[in-house]
């Protein structure tokens, strides 16, 4: 059982690699990206230096190389986290003690009785009791699924295990740690297949289980549907992690529409047949597979994360949609005790503002990508393409997917792709605007392999010449009204509301910050629409205009008067809604759409 009621997603490549050996003694869970190993190697390095631990490295001509990095590193955090944990309940400080239950959300039963014992109980017993009841938080780890590139051995291809993500999967699960799989970036069914083989997924004689999925999904169907799909595999999905399509860091995997607060509904009320039909379907799948039945249906947690940003809004989620915790990550960024940021980069995301926040076309995936104006990266790319030399030396090649030039797939960040592109570009003979437009579009593209990945590199003062000295950063839009670092009991304070560290009077209510993104996300749809527009995307955009306007119906109707707003607030939040509608039959209105009702 979590003592807290909130956890810290997976954030870049570096910004929570080393996270859990920060604040799991706390009893924080928190989330690890294990896609790029030759970083995990780095970083296992400086850990082991720090904690006296013999240190060999891994080389990458080693067998199976980068799961071998994975699975060491993993065993180094959960080796140093044991240790923390143990070194507390043998010989914690009052002070120590007084920290660490502090912390607790006020709610919690550890807490509650905590708070008696403090009137009448003494220092040895404060202790005693925070010894007693220290419980680590989890070390879980992240896998885009779509990350699975094919890798190569002297030119040719090697067998499907030793793709990327597969070996990610396999470091994972031959490591000792007793935590989750977080997987995100939607269905790979050869991956979610691959799962299958290690036994630490299986349910033991208890109906326990070591190793957990928890998946990310963005709404109640994708939810059915990968869920069953692992199940009829003899896997169980122990989270459903709902995040908010627009209003997240990182990629961002938008909606037709479909707004956070109907999805969240919908969870909440099929939350029960939800579990009852993907158990009916794992019960099947374990006969068949030669394990035994359970005797119940396991756990299964609902979660959210995407653009919280109070206490109000927390504490609302987790009581209204009945949700067991929720994310809370950008914020996070801005806590020097919790996360891994360069200082540069941290004072740039501490003053942006909204228009320093937007949503990019930087990602090799094509996928539009949460940016920060002003990253060093992507200044670092803007000098080298004003010198001629558009793209980035392909060093990681995580992301080498395109083939359209080549046999074998390269990056559409890599300095051969774009050299290729844009020479084909020239020979279309455009007039000057539109091959700027489409120039511009190909150099937009940024290798985050390396740039989400250099800020431990740079704070550690670790070599970056293959690298680059670039940081790309990824936060999320709620992270223009968060403009101080702050310790982490500050920041856990300020999401139990025993604080606050906002101190703009003009945040907007997560759901309204959703829906203004999407409404950008319409009227660009529009745009695109009359410029170039097909019968399919005009389909597409009176889905999501119905979608939208249920959302607001919703919010209007169902949910208003549950929300409990303070009465200014309240206002605002009715008042967009109804500025929201305008704004929708205006779109409609200038792209001659029918609107669906």
């Amino acid at each position: 059982m979590s003592l807290h009621t909130f956890h810290i997603p997976v954030m870049g490549l570096a910004f929570t690699i080393d996270t859990p050996i920060k604040v799991a003694h706390y009893g924080i869970n928190s989330v690890i990206s294990i896609i790029e190993d030759t970083l995990i190697e780095k970083v296992r390095k400086v850990y082991s230096k720090k904690h006296d631990v013999p240190y060999i490295p891994i080389k990458d001509q080693d067998e199976d190389s980068r799961a071998t990095r994975i699975t060491t590193y993993l065993n180094l955090v959960k080796k140093i986290v044991d240790e923390k944990i143990n070194k507390f309940r043998q010989s914690c400080s009052l002070t120590e003690a007084l920290h660490y239950l502090d912390l607790l959300p006020d709610q919690s039963d550890i807490k509650q009785g905590f708070l008696k014992l403090k009137t009448k109980g003494s220092a040895d017993d404060i202790i005693h009791y925070a010894r007693s009841h220290a419980q680590p938080g989890t070390i879980d780890v992240n896998i885009m699924t779509k990350l699975d590139k094919v890798n190569y051995e002297k030119g040719k291809p090697l067998p499907s295990i030793y793709k990327d993500a597969h070996a990610s999967v396999r470091g994972f699960a031959y490591s000792d740690l007793n935590s989750s799989l977080v997987l995100s970036a939607g269905l790979n069914p050869a991956l979610y297949s691959y799962l299958s083989n290690f036994d630490d997924f299986y349910p033991d004689q208890n109906g326990a289980f070591k190793k957990k999925i928890i998946l990310k999904v963005s709404d109640y169907r994708s939810a059915m549907i990968q869920g069953k799909f692992l199940a009829k595999k003899g896997l169980w999905v122990s989270e459903f992690r709902i995040e908010s399509g627009l209003n997240c860091g990182g990629h961002a995997f938008g909606t037709e529409g479909h707004l956070m607060g109907p999805i969240l509904e919908e969870f909440k009320n099929k939350r029960a047949s939800l579990t009852q039909s993907i158990y009916d379907v794992y019960q099947e799948a374990l006969i068949e597979k030669g394990h035994a039945q359970l005797s119940e249906i396991p756990a299964l947690k609902v979660t959210a994360q995407g653009g919280v940003g109070t206490a109000n809004e927390h504490s609302f989620l987790l009581n209204y949609y009945k949700l067991d915790a929720i994310g809370w990550g950008s914020p996070f960024l801005l806590v020097p005790e919790a996360t891994c940021v360069d200082s540069h980069t941290r004072d740039l995301i501490k003053n942006a503002k909204e228009d320093d926040l937007y949503l990019s076309g930087i990602s090799p995936l094509g996928v539009p990508f949460n940016n920060l104006r002003s990253n060093t990266k992507d200044q670092e790319k803007q000098q080298v393409a004003a010198q001629g030399k558009p793209g980035s030396p392909c060093v990681k090649k995580h992301l080498s997917f395109n083939t359209e030039f080549t046999e074998k797939p390269i990056c559409t960040a890599s300095r051969k792709y774009q050299h290729l592109k844009i020479k084909e570009l020239k020979d279309h003979g455009l007039v000057a605007q539109d091959y700027e437009k489409a120039y511009k579009k190909i150099t937009e593209k940024a290798c985050i392999c390396t740039g989400l990945g250099t800020s431990f590199l740079i704070e550690n003062k670790i070599d970056t010449k293959q690298e680059g000295n670039g940081v790309s950063v990824c936060p999320g839009p709620n992270m223009a009204y968060f403009d101080k670092n702050v310790s982490l009991k500050k920041m856990v304070d300020h999401i139990y509301g025993r604080a606050n560290i906002i101190s703009r009077k003009d945040r907007p209510h997560m759901f309204m910050k959703e829906l203004g993104l999407y409404l950008d996300q319409l009227k660009k749809m529009v745009d695109e629409f009359l410029n170039e527009g097909t019968t399919k995307t005009e389909k597409k955009i009176q889905a999501f205009i119905f979608n939208m306007k249920d959302g607001i119906n919703y919010y209007q109707h169902l949910l208003g008067r549950k929300l409990n707003l303070p009465g200014p607030e309240a206002h605002a939040f009715f008042d967009f809604l109804e500025v929201a509608q305008e704004r929708i039959d205006r779109l409609a209105t200038k792209s001659h759409i029918k609107i669906c009702v």
